[in-house]
């Protein structure tokens, strides 16, 4: 009878000691948890490019998404002012145009190394505003469109909405500023669709003006 009360006693002990070790536990594995997603930079609010090349020179009016981590006072989208510059908290005026958004997040990272330790810059170009060519005349929706990688003449129009019934297709010109001179390139839209001059569907440049009579 004595050794029944001992193993009983000893099961009871064990019991106790199992519900006092449990929350220890989880309560180690929910901060380490916790710690470990706090090191993590919040990826659910990162803004979508506008354009995948790496190579894209930031312009005025651009819109830009700047992203200092662990710092949301410094955070936020932005627009490229007319002078090519845009307003940073510590950092004042700073140049964004002529500047790819790699080289604007380094240059926003070394400045901002007087005030935060081991600052890390991302700079994403959300809206492309400064590339823009235009298209005028007998078009279903004629106006300023934003100029995309490699855009044609043809693609432009397409995205003018296509010709109206009124066009004359084959005396479509492209006006463009070279050398302190405007340049005429002809456009014949039914030959080029046709595929007989395909070397006149040529690669727009950002302030062309397609003009359609």
């Amino acid at each position: 009878m004595i050794r029944y009360y001992r193993i009983l006693f000893a099961m009871t002990i064990v019991g106790v000691a199992l519900r006092l070790i449990a929350p220890m536990a989880s309560g180690q594995d929910g901060q380490t948890q916790s710690e470990a997603t706090s090191r993590k930079p919040a990826a659910a609010n990162a803004s979508a490019p506008a354009t995948p090349d790496p190579t894209y020179v930031i312009g005025a009016q651009d819109s830009l998404s700047i992203s200092v981590w662990k710092e949301p006072d410094l955070s936020g989208v932005v627009q490229v002012r007319p002078d090519g510059k845009v307003s940073m908290p510590l950092l004042n005026d700073v140049q964004a145009s002529g500047l790819t958004a790699m080289q604007l997040s380094s240059q926003l990272t070394a400045g901002l190394k007087k005030y935060v330790a081991d600052p890390h810059v991302t700079v994403v170009v959300t809206a492309i505003n400064s590339r823009r060519v235009y298209v005028l005349g007998e078009v279903t929706h004629a106006g300023g469109f934003t100029l995309l990688p490699d855009m044609t003449v043809l693609q432009v129009i397409s995205d003018a909405g296509g010709l109206t019934q009124f066009a004359h297709g084959k005396k479509i010109y492209v006006l463009r500023q070279e050398d302190g001179k405007q340049v005429k390139y002809p456009f014949d839209y039914v030959r080029v669709l046709k595929g007989q001059k395909p070397e006149q569907n040529i690669a727009l440049k950002s302030g062309d003006t397609v003009v359609v009579p």
